[in-house]
């Protein structure tokens, strides 16, 4: 059940668990939601600029904990995520710029796009069957020498 200080914020959902992956993909769709409500109130643009403001927030957030020199995230993903963050930058600008809510359509998509992201389970790593090990070959016996027959194991 919500709690009442979350229901005065407005918020119409919380994260279900506390793995910062489950939060961070909520956030990215509480914005996108603000932004979807905002873009249909008539207060001047008003509710727009709020939604667009703290939009701009939590992708500031993201670019902080990208840019910093201990993050455990691969290279690559990071480059993507801020390359991304760069371009939600200004789609966020020119949206303050006009407040057109009609044009919010790319904001959403990105913010729609990583939120499902993060809120994939990330492939563990399939355990391997063991493969049983070969059964041990014997050489075929030499020839009985002096009546004594030799086998010899060569599979270490």
């Amino acid at each position: 059940m919500m709690n009442q200080g979350a229901k005065k914020a407005g918020y119409v959902s919380q994260p279900a668990g506390t793995d910062p992956r489950s939060t961070e993909a909520w956030a990215l769709s509480e914005a996108s939601r603000r932004l979807v409500v905002a873009s249909k109130t008539e207060d001047g643009g008003k509710s727009l600029r709020d939604a667009l403001i703290l939009n701009q927030r939590l992708w500031t957030i993201f670019q902080t904990a990208l840019a910093e020199p201990d993050c455990p995230l691969p290279r690559e993903i990071r480059d993507n995520v801020l390359a991304l963050s760069i371009m939600m930058d200004r789609q966020i600008l020119q949206r303050l710029g006009d407040l057109d809510g009609a044009k919010l359509q790319p904001i959403l998509d990105i913010n729609r796009c990583v939120a499902e992201g993060l809120a994939m389970k990330p492939d563990l790593p399939v355990a391997q069957p063991v493969q049983e090990m070969p059964q041990p070959q014997a050489i075929p016996a030499a020839p009985a020498v002096g009546g004594t027959r030799m086998a010899v194991n060569v599979s270490a």
